[in-house]
């Protein structure tokens, strides 16, 4: 919160099924339960994120664009990036924005968007073809966890990117380690372009960052409710939705918010093939984190996996950064 040909397709959806079911029973048996945000992007949820987005206390996706927008011309008129690969391109907005700047200063050649859902990636690349038909559009379907095919003659200097926070989905070691593969693909021309929500400071309040998971309109709390419908439909379960509420909150101690869903009421869950889930009135599932940065955390976060920090950038009310890095020197 990618026309396809690729040399590492996601498993068939019995794997899938199977994958998520082990996901799901390893979450729920922990202290403290937990769901991946992975499982809130079906079709409902893809929408749901889509008009959460627009919303006014929603402020990452429309001030990361403008951030796009201001800072992207100049910085690749000084790097001059052939190549550009999106992690998690989803429908590749903000990538829209990066490649018009490569191409207006003639140095774009290739643009990968990476994502796990293959119809979607379908649909994106072949609008992008029609929209840059001077782009090579290369299009890989994969688990940004778990690989980046990245194409033996793709053209250097190349950028890749990580937009929208979504860094901050991942606990610290998770993050380190992603980075690691980021950097293991890279040489030391290429760039890693980095989109982070910044913490609370004196000019983001932490009533600020908590009404961007918490809106007025009750759009999140339907997001984030919604997971339940995903996991009964795929798995079977029978989470009765009613019985839960949204809750999110900034956990000041590790720098992030945490979205839950908080049990109504005493409950037991039935999920085929594995063990009932019972949960106590007033007991959460936590369904996402998003952790949330600064240039120290940063710097710390590119340190472990082999990067370094090149230009910072925030907008003016210093809710959201845009970082340009390269492997380390």
């Amino acid at each position: 919160m990618t026309e396809v040909t690729t040399e590492n397709p996601l498993p068939p959806e019995a794997d899938r099924r199977a994958h998520m079911m082990r996901d799901v029973v390893r979450g729920l048996s922990l202290e403290q339960k937990e769901l991946s945000p992975k499982y809130f992007y079906d079709t409902r949820g893809s929408e749901l994120f889509e008009e959460i987005t627009r919303l006014e206390e929603y402020y990452p996706t429309r001030t990361e664009r403008a951030l796009l927008q201001r800072v992207m011309p100049g910085w690749v008129g000084t790097h001059r990036p052939a190549s550009l690969m999106e992690l998690g391109a989803g429908s590749a907005k903000k990538s829209r924005i990066i490649l018009d700047a490569m191409v207006a200063a003639g140095c774009g050649r290739t643009f990968i968007p990476l994502d796990v859902s293959e119809d979607f990636l379908q649909r994106t690349a072949a609008s992008l073809r029609s929209e840059y038909p001077t782009l090579d559009v290369v299009p890989q379907v994969a688990d940004m966890m778990d690989s980046l095919p990245v194409p033996e003659d793709l053209q250097r200097p190349a950028w890749l990117a990580l937009l929208g926070s979504t860094i901050g989905n991942f606990r610290e070691e998770d993050a380190a380690a992603l980075l690691s593969r980021i950097a293991a693909v890279m040489t030391p021309k290429d760039g890693f372009l980095l989109g982070a929500d910044l913490r609370p400071g004196p000019r983001k309040s932490v009533a600020r960052l908590e009404r961007a998971y918490d809106d007025a309109a009750g759009l999140t709390a339907a997001f984030n409710l919604n997971v339940l419908e995903v996991l009964n439909r795929s798995l079977g379960s029978d989470f009765d939705v009613s019985q839960f509420r949204h809750v999110a909150f900034y956990n000041l101690e590790k720098g992030r918010i945490e979205m839950h869903l908080e049990s109504l009421r005493q409950q037991l869950v039935r999920i085929p093939g594995a063990e009932d889930v019972r949960l106590a009135e007033g007991e959460s599932i936590r369904t996402e984190i998003s952790c949330k940065y600064d240039p120290d955390t940063v710097t710390r976060l590119f340190a472990a996996a082999g990067l370094e920090l090149v230009t910072w950038e925030e907008d003016e009310e210093g809710h959201f950064a845009l970082i340009l890095g390269r492997l380390r020197t």
